[in-house]
């Protein structure tokens, strides 16, 4: 057993640690229960559970587009393997294992449909028509903060509202870049606007870093078992692969024995001196397998097909969304779309009807009025007085959808 176990224990973010009051803050408030009996970080875990966009999540792209082949790794699974991987690692370590569990299923909420294709199609769109860059980590706040929905003890639909802990995880988590020995940032900022760029800010808290190491763990291991599995791997990238594995371990075979490796490590090397950290040589390992998934998967030839079919779908769903636009007629013209594709404009008119005033529906809109005034939640389109507002309410819409679901109005589309 490694002679550090709950070395963290002092610095876990528990009551009266560093920033406590501000780490479980919430914007507005949230209504209490005499009788719960959880903390604000599992309180936080449930509501994510319970929020459409982590349902959502068992319906999108991890890396493989492969939506009907039950035993490839959707974007669910992978959320379920960094809260696996990221609570062995706080339990171990003393730090405060809810709030690392809280954080960790929230983490990849703001992924678009198509994994980090989808990502691409409408980082060039928000570019192109906001001015604005997109990224997932931060559409992972949008979402929370303001898009994601739930009913309160009276049936009123509010935001979800999560303490700053868990919001700031998910904003800083991006595990792209080869860091080692994460620490915690030290001031507490505006996660809304201090972000402008992913990994910009190291997390304020200790989970929050173990959380993004884990993220890297996951998805190295994960997406190499799949890739195998779909036959992406050569001979020669599977001999590479044994090779690299079995340069700490003899008995490595396959990528579930690296990760355990990789947690082991991070369990014996981390303390609050050095940080969350690998030792040199798996560090050099992990890096290593990045580069090689990099190599032998992420830009394979077989995705090619899968690239072009993304932007087809997400740009053509965009650009029918954008037609409809008429200032205070935009509603008319979404009606009668309706008709001929219910799915796709039905449905999008109800998303825009949560989200703006309720006084700029036409009162004979009855459904959408309804909608409107049944959700208690910031009205962050306003009266719809520009197009971007309108332009950001198609890419919230579209980012929050499924592969599945995507493709479905997609080929309403084309009947259109």
């Amino acid at each position: 057993m490694p002679h550090n176990e709950r070395c963290f224990s002092g610095e876990a973010a528990v009551p009266g640690s560093r920033f406590w009051n501000d780490l479980v803050q919430r914007e507005d408030g949230l209504y209490n229960r005499s009788d719960d009996v959880r903390s604000p970080f599992a309180r936080d875990y449930t509501r994510i559970l319970h929020s459409q966009a982590y349902r959502r999540l068992k319906f999108k792209t991890q890396v493989f587009y492969n939506i009907d082949n039950d035993h490839i790794c959707t974007r669910m699974e992978h959320v379920a393997h960094v809260e696996s991987v990221a609570g062995t690692i706080a339990s171990f370590l003393g730090l405060n294992t809810e709030l690392t569990k809280a954080i960790a299923i929230g983490h990849d909420l703001g992924h678009a449909p198509f994994g980090h294709q989808g990502e691409v199609v409408l980082r060039k769109l928000t570019t192109e028509h906001l001015g604005e860059d997109f990224w997932h980590e931060r559409n992972g706040l949008r979402f929370v903060d303001n898009i994601e929905l739930l009913a309160d003890n009276y049936n009123e639909k509010r935001n979800l509202n999560l303490t700053y802990a868990v919001r700031d995880g998910i904003i800083s988590h991006c595990g792209e870049l080869d860091e080692n020995g994460l620490r915690p940032r030290t001031e507490k900022i505006c996660l809304e606007k201090d972000f402008q760029r992913p990994g910009q800010y190291s997390p304020i808290t200790w989970e929050g870093c173990v959380v993004k190491i884990s993220d890297k763990i996951a998805y190295i291991g994960r997406d190499i078992e799949d890739a195998r599995s779909l036959g992406f791997l050569s001979k020669r990238a599977e001999q590479q692969l044994l090779d690299m594995a079995r340069v700490h371990d003899a008995n490595v075979y396959n990528t579930t024995v690296i990760m355990h490796n990789l947690i082991i490590d991070i369990c014996e090397n981390s303390t609050p001196e050095t940080g969350i950290t690998l030792s040199p040589a798996f560090n050099e390992q992990m890096n290593a397998l990045k580069d090689f998934n990099y190599k032998n998967i992420y830009r394979h030839q077989r995705f090619k097909p899968y690239t072009h079919y993304t932007e087809l779908v997400i740009n053509e769903l965009f650009s029918a969304l954008l037609e409809m636009y008429d200032e205070r007629g935009t509603w008319d013209s979404l009606r009668g779309a309706s008709r001929y594709c219910p799915e796709l404009f039905g449905s999008f008119a109800r998303f825009l009807a949560r989200y703006c005033d309720p006084e700029i529906i036409p009162a004979s809109e009855r459904e959408l009025t309804d909608i409107a005034v049944a959700c208690k939640n910031r009205k962050i389109y306003g009266r719809l007085e520009s197009p971007k507002e309108y332009i950001q309410c198609i890419i919230d819409f579209i980012s929050g959808m499924t592969d599945r679901y995507a493709v479905r109005v997609f080929e309403e589309l084309l009947r259109y």
